[in-house]
């Protein structure tokens, strides 16, 4: 058995189900396990998010990494349960001609957080270092620019109080190909192949190129890059959000349950009939009917 580096260790199920039990022949974690953990982790997240906003930080993180390596997901499972006036989400698309000619940071930093903020970068400003690189969006020249850059801009954000954390998922080739063609595959996911996703499967190795020149410029002391092994998606989300609690010290500030108030009346207030509203045709259960007057 682990301890978990957040959980108690009377809650984690790294301490309490032994390691035979916790994990299929195949060594992914058992679903129930799975779910277990991940509700656990959800609430430590509730309890970031409370802090975050009591305390007035600000927080970024990054999440970059191959296409299909589970960024989103991850992403996904963080923000299912937290309030998006406190944790922002932001994934942009390709810039237009007037983001073109700014500062190449600029379209970023409109997006970093106020106090008591905390934002995603679904892909952040490495898209120069990945993906504009290999594909020939800019100059060599932009291009060394940036990773001189980097580092000076992130120390900049750090300087100004800013919690920065930086994700890379990383994914076997194997384990790509098998996700790219389960998109293909499946109707539900196959919008997220796009023409850059097929030319990207041509340049492998010069996207693989472009991320160790990427990591050997811009994993410093002050701003390293964090490696999740994505190859197990259960795996890869619990790891990533249990470094993400140990990263940022918090405190419980839950407000204890409450006794509610009782609910206004007021004996002369009549609704107005139910039938005259428009009711969102029922194809799933039955609309209420004429006589209930206890809805709003």
């Amino acid at each position: 058995m682990t301890d978990h580096p957040v959980l108690a260790s009377d809650e984690s199920v790294l301490s309490t189900v032994d390691e035979d039990e916790l994990y299929r022949d195949d060594g992914r974690i058992k679903k129930r396990y799975y779910e277990r953990e991940l509700e656990r982790l959800q609430v430590e997240l509730v309890k970031l998010q409370m802090w975050i906003k009591e305390q007035g930080l600000r927080v970024v993180v990054l999440f970059e990494g191959r296409d299909a390596a589970g960024k989103g997901g991850t992403i996904h499972r963080i923000t299912r349960r937290t309030s998006s006036r406190v944790v922002k989400v932001v994934g942009l698309g390709t810039p237009t001609e007037r983001e073109r000619s700014q500062w190449y940071f600029q379209r970023y930093v409109e997006h970093l957080p106020a106090a008591g903020e905390m934002v995603l970068f679904d892909r952040s400003w490495y898209n120069r270092a990945g993906v504009e690189r290999v594909m020939g969006f800019c100059t060599d020249e932009e291009y060394r620019e940036f990773l001189r850059s980097a580092p000076e801009f992130e120390r900049m954000l750090q300087r100004s109080g800013i919690v920065l954390l930086k994700y890379w998922f990383s994914i076997s080739d194997e384990e790509q190909e098998r996700r790219f063609q389960q998109r293909s595959n499946d109707p539900k996911r196959r919008w997220k192949l796009s023409p850059m996703d097929h030319a990207a499967r041509e340049r492998w190795v010069e996207y693989s190129r472009a991320k160790d020149d990427m990591f050997t410029h811009t994993d410093t002391d002050e701003s390293p890059w964090h490696v999740v092994d994505a190859d197990v998606k259960k795996h890869a989300r619990l790891n990533c959000i249990s470094h993400l609690l140990s990263q940022v010290e918090y405190e419980d500030v839950m407000p204890e349950p409450r006794d509610l108030p009782p609910r206004g009346t007021d004996p002369n207030y009549e609704r107005p009939p139910i039938d005259s509203q428009r009711w969102v045709p029922a194809l799933y259960g039955s609309n209420p009917p004429a006589t209930d007057t206890d809805r709003s």
